[in-house]
């Protein structure tokens, strides 16, 4: 099993395979999510939704569903794909994911989490991890918890990330149920403690390596999401601060340089510079002039001829 000390939450719309490359660029020992994609977007869209770039490992799939059979035969692909892991999304507490009968509802069904579990790791020789809240609607005692990690642990899961806030599956929207309800991280701690054989992880809220670090006296991992996104030249102290890895930190011109040799190589293959730099927008904040790089790239990365000079021609407009 991989190492979850660190990890990028999966985010849908977000880290994709640019995004997923920049933060490699940043951090070597982080783990990556795929946004979540679903088992019909697998096995009957018309898209190739799996393909990364060989630098994004140690990266995990992962995977929306509940039909048993899809579930195994994206495992088995994912696996062919070379992913490193596959993990259940049972924490999504949006409409349409429910529509589908998987995300946070799931958690209302923890046999047939266990079953999708099973029959994956039966099938394929990578890790099946499971991501959840810590409770759904009213279902939201400590109790409800425990039996959900109980039952899919018993059928072979090994590692849980847990958002430390339960979901609102009606009545908020996905973005209100970022905020609402209250963060409960004792809860996440008290499963630790009663599954001291498992891998936990948790996710919910941290913005600082100091609060990572708080939270790894606890537990075996901590997941970031939308603060690396927003500031992701965070994700350049992760190796030497949590891995205490002593390899220079690169320094943002050095990130620049790099993610321009990616460009270059992307738009020689018909992409677009936006759709990569869309994902360094937040790479300047807190420096002198980041508010003129974001908008350089936002006005001019999609014109039609761009290349990677822009992303140097806009990072000159900041003070380092």
């Amino acid at each position: 099993m991989i190492s979850h000390k660190l990890s990028v939450a999966p985010m849908l719309d977000w880290t994709d395979r640019h995004a997923r490359y920049f933060y490699r660029v940043l951090s070597k020992r982080t783990v990556l999510y795929t946004e979540m994609v679903t088992t019909g977007a697998i096995l009957f869209g018309k898209g190739d939704y799996l393909s990364f770039n060989d630098e994004e490992h140690p990266l995990v799939l992962q995977l929306g569903g509940s039909d048993v059979n899809a579930m195994v035969e994206c495992a088995k692909i994912a696996e062919q794909y070379g992913y490193d892991e596959v993990n259940i999304n049972v924490g999504c507490p949006s409409d349409r994911v429910q529509n589908g009968r998987f995300g946070a509802c799931l958690m209302s069904e923890p046999q047939l989490v266990a079953q999708c579990v099973s029959e994956m790791q039966n099938a394929t020789g990578i890790p099946v991890t499971v991501k959840s809240r810590i409770g759904i609607d009213d279902q939201d005692s400590y109790e409800f918890l425990h039996t959900f990690v109980d039952t899919v642990a018993q059928a072979g899961c090994q590692h849980f990330i847990i958002h430390a806030r339960k979901a609102w599956l009606s009545g908020l929207s996905p973005k209100q149920n970022r905020e609402v309800p209250p963060l409960d991280y004792e809860r996440v701690y008290q499963i630790k403690r009663d599954f001291s054989h498992l891998a936990i992880s948790i996710n919910g809220g941290i913005k600082t390596f100091e609060q990572s670090q708080e939270h790894l006296q606890h537990l075996d991992g901590v997941m970031i999401g939308r603060e690396v996104y927003q500031n992701p030249y965070m994700l350049a102290q992760a190796d030497k601060t949590l891995w205490q890895d002593n390899d220079a930190v690169l320094t943002r011109e050095a990130v620049i340089n790099i993610m321009a040799d990616y460009i270059d190589r992307y738009v020689a293959n018909g992409g677009r510079v936006w759709h990569v730099a869309r994902h360094m927008l937040g790479l300047c904040n807190g420096l002198a002039g980041a508010k003129q790089f974001r908008r350089y790239l936002s006005e001019n990365a999609n014109k039609e001829g761009a290349n990677s000079q822009l992303l140097k021609d806009a990072f000159a407009k900041v003070s380092n």
